[in-house]
């Protein structure tokens, strides 16, 4: 725990890192990359060149001035970075580094307001923040290790298959290279790609959901192209250039947006290719044959949806298949146009005291917690994830 007076101190800077909290990370960032440009290969730069992790940063930052006399209140925030630094395989040694970085960085932006009494507490705060990072992440670590197939960092795998969704989506069937058993995971989770792209200076990370079931022998990726300007270098390729038979470099699974085995009924509402983690949650569910299962599916038209064959080739009398379609076309089929409502939820005769978990872009999730919360679901039954950095969802709705 910090001492009475660091805490006093980082307190009391909460309001100058919240005003001033984005260009230090812009500047902290800046600094880390030129001193360590290798760090590039973990960082998503296009959320670098696009501003939101120097923003997602500054809020974790602030959070953390702001409750550092109460930490268990930034328990999930705490455990959900923990997950995504565990997929990247960061290390304890990487902490002194960032340390430095943004402890510069705070002198650099705030001058001589930076005294070295606020520098200092500062330092001390970073310290224990690390702390509890590095000894929550070899924790995972040590436990993944010991499963089934489990390794610590990355290891090779080779595609065995490769099969396309939708319009825009594309599966990757992947097995271990060595021939070993494919590690265990939770329904829900992701895993770190790493790819080296013939013409680029550095390799590029990106987090991918396993859309499939932990019992097969096999993990699923399932990978949007992301077009427009720019468009998704990693995402592009994957379509573009990978094949059966190549071998790509994976960390081992992650993430707590997983399925919790519970008997009250099971609602999945995805947007676009937020269905992927559902997906590897609904065909675990169906392994429980007492539990009720709804499944909405909301895409623009059957160009971009995927999955849909898949979801009615599993049916069962418990389960319940809703297409909804934003834009579709003359010749879809689908059971409702525009966006999820209570309407829809009324109709298809949906408990709001079931269990809710959902997953898409940032509008589909603000809309549909808003919409969850005005149909009377409880706080603990609401389960989502956003793509993209660390988001929190209080943020996605004042924005």
């Amino acid at each position: 725990m910090a001492s009475i007076e660091t805490i006093a101190i980082i307190k009391a800077t909460a309001p100058v890192l919240e005003q001033h909290g984005e260009t230090i990370t812009q500047v902290f960032y800046q600094r880390l990359f030129e001193e360590h440009p290798a760090l590039q290969n973990i960082f998503n730069m296009t959320h670098q060149r696009q501003g939101t992790q120097p923003k997602v940063l500054a809020m974790t930052i602030f959070k953390y001035a702001c409750h550092i006399d109460q930490l268990a209140l930034l328990g999930d925030a705490v455990e959900t970075i923990a997950q995504k630094h565990s997929s990247l395989s960061i290390t304890k040694e990487m902490y002194p580094i960032v340390g430095k970085h943004l402890l510069a960085a705070i002198q650099e932006v705030l001058g001589a307001a930076a005294t070295p009494a606020i520098i200092d507490a500062w330092a001390e705060a970073y310290q224990e923040l690390a702390v509890i990072f590095t000894e929550r992440e070899e924790a995972l670590y040590a436990v993944r290790e010991k499963v089934s197939g489990g390794f610590r960092g990355t290891k090779e795998f080779v595609v065995i298959r490769k099969e396309k969704e939708s319009g825009v989506i594309t599966s990757l069937y992947l097995q271990p290279k060595d021939g070993a058993t494919v590690p265990v995971f939770t329904a829900g989770q992701y895993i770190a790609l790493t790819l080296s792209i013939p013409g680029h200076p550095h390799t590029y990370t990106r987090n991918y959901s396993l859309s499939d079931s932990p019992d097969q022998n096999y993990w699923r990726i399932s990978v949007k192209k992301e077009i427009g300007t720019p468009a998704g270098i990693v995402s592009n390729y994957i379509h573009e250039h990978i094949s059966v038979g190549d071998m790509l470099t994976l960390g081992m699974p992650a993430g707590n947006f997983v399925l919790q085995e519970h008997q009250q009924p099971l609602v999945l509402i995805s947007g676009g290719v937020g269905i992927t983690p559902l997906m590897s949650m609904y065909t675990t569910a169906l392994k429980n044959p007492r539990r009720k299962i709804s499944f909405i599916q909301c895409a623009v038209n059957s160009t971009t949806s995927a999955f849909e064959a898949a979801i009615a080739k599993q049916a069962t009398s418990h389960t319940q298949q809703t297409i909804v379609y934003s834009d579709p076309l003359a010749s879809d089929t689908y059971d409702y146009k525009g966006i999820v409502s209570t309407a829809i939820l009324q109709e298809r005769g949906i408990d709001p005291n079931s269990d809710f978990y959902f997953c898409g872009p940032v509008p589909f999730m603000k809309h549909t917690i808003q919409l969850l919360q005005a149909y009377g679901v409880a706080t603990k039954n609401i389960h989502y994830e956003f793509f993209g950095p660390s988001e929190t969802m209080e943020a996605a709705i004042v924005q």
